[in-house]
């Protein structure tokens, strides 16, 4: 018995013994625990408290603009003006240069903000595709505020009254045309801009002044400039011999392309054929549409009538206003009648195209004429008024010429040369001498895709045209 009685105080000793460490395992488990969850609550507490942001300003960085390509295969390009100089402030969209290719005169407009900080190339150098033009120090998108408060402050109505004066006074264009405006005195708010996004481009400002981009740096002359007086010098003559050197001037711009595409005629085996057209009563019926025209204030010529003409032949000969590809085994019949004419300018010969001549009337053919002739002396032509064209007809009777042999643009297949109306005595129906007025045609044709017969029929159908004015109206 007591030896049982000494056995269970032994067990509920032990007992206890293990409830105060399971007591304590427990307690110190608890605490652990507790300290682990109030560290990371601490930590997420600290990771979600607000914090002020202390921003300042970005180094600027400076980025080449490079000249990109702009189509029809160019790939350099002659620097005819610059709008802006070193230190100019520009944007997006503003004018940087002019530049000429071998086609026509393109404006670069600039794609970034910032400060010009270099040229590349000066006035008639050539600059190609793909390399720098200028160097251009990018700005900062905005002002940034030192406090988060400071921006709280600010009322927004200051801002839109702010942007609402901005638009009143000021005029989207370039340094360069504000020059010309201060030389000129003109009031940039009465010219008519149509950019995109309400800019005032340059030739909006030589349109409104009606000078041509050479004479724009022109100063006007004033009243009150001083002239020199001369002044009488008698002494001994003395014979000087002066002494002419060679001048030697780079191949660029519209002369460039001619060397281009006399490379390609060189290919083309030409086929030419010349007749003499009896344009009296042609004479007599633009004499009377003159008139006409005069009081809708357009200008008739006898290009719009021939080249309604030549529209109406082409109609009935349409392998004529094809093109040949450089493989010579494909031929590609032309849905539009886009033909260009050959135009004297100050910057050499272009040929401007007048485009859907099948869609429209005489007097719309003169109007865009017209418009093209006063482009093309100011030197205004774009890209667009000299491409796309399917046929072509050189008139080298303005000039004083009779006959020519007119050479073929690649790839058009066929091309034709007007010389002066001159008044020659003929044999009429009755055998008496009388008085007509003569033109002289000549044609080019592609030997390799159109025979005689086809040029001799269309030229018999022009003339046919042109000497009876009449059956051409019946076909329009």
């Amino acid at each position: 018995m007591a030896f049982a009685t000494r056995k269970w105080l032994v067990n509920c000793r032990n007992l206890n013994k293990y409830n105060k460490l399971l007591s304590v395992t427990q307690s110190r488990s608890f605490s652990s625990w507790n300290y682990i969850n109030k560290k990371n609550i601490t930590k997420e507490e600290k990771r979600l408290k607000p914090k002020w942001i202390h921003t300042t300003s970005i180094v600027n960085k400076t980025v080449s603009f490079k000249l990109s390509d702009i189509g029809e295969g160019i790939r350099e390009v002659v620097i005819k003006e610059w709008f802006v100089k070193v230190g100019d402030k520009v944007q997006q969209f503003d004018n940087i240069c002019e530049v000429q290719s071998d086609k026509a005169a393109v404006t670069i407009t600039s794609r970034y903000d910032g400060i010009v900080t270099k040229l590349y190339h000066e006035v008639d150098q050539t600059a190609l595709v793909g390399q720098p033009l200028v160097d251009i120090e990018l700005e900062n998108s905005g002002e940034e505020d030192a406090t988060p408060e400071s921006s709280m402050v600010k009322p927004s109505i200051d801002t839109k009254t702010e942007n609402m004066n901005i638009q009143k006074v000021k005029i989207l264009t370039t340094p360069a045309v504000r020059r010309i405006a201060a030389q000129f005195k003109v009031d940039l708010s009465t010219v008519t801009a149509t950019g995109r996004n309400g800019r005032l481009l340059k030739e909006d400002l030589l349109s409104h002044l009606n000078i041509s981009a050479d004479k724009s740096n022109d100063v006007p002359s004033s009243d009150s400039s001083e002239q020199a007086i001369s002044i009488p010098v008698t002494g001994v003559k003395a014979r000087t011999e002066i002494v002419v050197e060679d001048k030697i001037v780079p191949v660029t711009g519209f002369t460039k392309a001619m060397v281009k595409s006399m490379k390609e005629s060189l290919n083309i085996p030409h086929l030419v054929l010349s007749d003499e057209y009896d344009v009296t009563k042609l004479v007599q019926a633009r004499d009377s549409l003159k008139k006409l025209a005069q009081k809708r204030d357009v200008k008739l010529s006898y290009m719009p009538i021939i080249l309604k003409g030549v529209s109406l032949g082409l109609s009935r000969y349409p392998i004529l206003n094809s093109s040949l590809d450089s493989a010579c085994e494909n031929l590609t019949y032309k849905a539009s009648h886009n033909i260009g004419f050959a135009m004297d300018t100050p910057n050499g010969l272009v040929v401007p195209v007048i485009k859907n001549v099948q869609n429209k009337s005489i007097i719309e053919i003169a109007v865009e004429m017209n418009l093209l002739q006063e482009k093309g002396s100011k030197g205004q032509l774009g890209l667009n008024d000299l491409k796309d064209g399917t046929f072509t007809i050189s008139n080298i009777g303005t000039i004083g010429g009779t006959y020519a042999k007119p050479i073929i643009f690649s790839p058009q297949v066929s091309i034709g040369a007007l010389g002066k109306i001159q008044v020659l005595p003929r044999f009429d129906s009755e055998g008496n001498v009388t008085k007509a007025h003569i033109i002289s045609v000549s044609w080019s044709a592609d030997h390799r895709v159109i025979d005689g017969a086809t040029i001799a029929k269309f030229s018999s159908q022009l003339k046919e045209y042109l000497e009876e004015p009449y059956k051409l109206i019946l076909d329009l």
